[in-house]
């Protein structure tokens, strides 16, 4: 292209001048050429099945959607109207809706299609260009790719999906624009009918991270949940393993509490439950080592013997709830 635009401009006497920014000019023109918008249609049988798609002259192996560059001033719908009529021979004036079209960004060039149903796939179609369009033929929607790794067009029609690039960005928008007419629903499509594929793609991915992400930190509660119960279970099966603790009744008939099937703590904060009648004195309630001191050593008994508080020193555990020291006898029987 740049080989030919330089012969065009040493051969015009009023482009020669530019000849040295031959390069700069063509950017200029590729840039004008992506901005400019493009205009067609997606014409569908009556049952909305297949499609009609023209082949290029000069592009032999693609197929595409009759459309083209929209003149100036000229109206979005006019110009598909217009491209049709001279890409395909038919006139869609009379059934053409402004508001129902499919538009994406392909190559950053905004395209616009409109989509026209209930053409009969008996119509003659003859294109009125010279040298642009060489086939006009129908295709069942079911068999194009939706994606460039999609083999359904070469399995079922012998064509591969590259002949289709041009058909792959509306392929998937278009079967839910069916199926949403077929169901009465169309309004739901119309509402995001404006958006490019680009941007229904960006949501789509975005959507399905966050589900994924979701997913990802249910599944992290979950499995920490589990951690916790089998802690606690394995806690539970360690208590219930130990040794279990001598479980004994008190003699008094009165009395019928239990002791605590858990391991001893010999020395707690916990103190002894109170009787049920106060004792002032525990001299009554004298354990082995004080009877001891009194038959060895009466006098150290006498000294000992004397009436004190069962409160001055106690210790308890929920294994000896009932047992008592007392605190002086132990330390006269360290004297001996």
């Amino acid at each position: 292209m740049k080989e030919f635009t330089m012969h065009i401009f040493q051969h015009i006497p009023f482009l020669r001048v530019h000849a040295a920014k031959v390069g700069s000019v063509l950017d200029e023109w590729k840039g004008y050429k992506q901005s400019v918008p493009t205009f067609g249609a997606i014409l569908l049988n009556e049952d909305m099945s297949q499609v009609l798609l023209v082949q290029s002259y000069w592009s032999r192996a693609s197929w595409g959607f009759p459309k083209g560059k929209v003149n100036k001033d000229e109206d979005p719908y006019r110009c598909a109207i217009r491209e049709v009529l001279e890409e395909t021979g038919f006139d869609i004036s009379r059934l053409i809706d402004k508001n129902d079209f499919i538009e994406a960004v392909v190559n950053e060039q905004t395209v616009r299609l409109y989509v026209v149903t209930g053409i009969n796939t008996e119509t003659k179609f003859q294109p009125r260009t010279r040298n642009e369009i060489k086939n006009v033929e129908w295709f069942p929607i079911a068999d194009l790719p939706s994606n460039k790794k999609d083999i359904t067009s070469r399995v079922k029609m012998g064509v591969g999906p590259n002949a289709f690039f041009m058909v792959l960005p509306f392929i998937k928008r278009l079967k839910r624009w069916i199926q949403e007419k077929q169901q009465g629903g169309s309004q739901v499509f119309r509402r995001n009918r404006q958006k490019s594929v680009g941007e229904v793609e960006v949501s789509q991915s975005k959507n399905k991270r966050q589900q994924f992400a979701q997913v990802i930190q249910a599944e992290m509660q979950e499995m920490q949940a589990l951690k916790q119960m089998q802690e606690l279970q394995a806690m539970k099966q360690d208590v219930h393993s130990s040794p279990p603790a001598r479980v004994a009744r008190r003699s008094d008939a009165n009395s019928r509490s239990q002791k605590p099937s858990f391991k001893r703590q010999l020395f707690t904060d916990q103190l002894a439950p109170a009787p049920q009648q106060p004792q002032p004195h525990c001299h009554h309630h004298q354990p082995p080592h004080q009877q001891a001191v009194e038959r060895n050593h009466p006098v150290r008994a006498k000294e000992s013997s004397a009436p004190t508080r069962c409160d001055d020193f106690q210790f308890s555990a929920p294994s000896w709830v009932n047992f008592k020291f007392n605190r002086k006898a132990i330390l006269a029987c360290l004297e001996l």
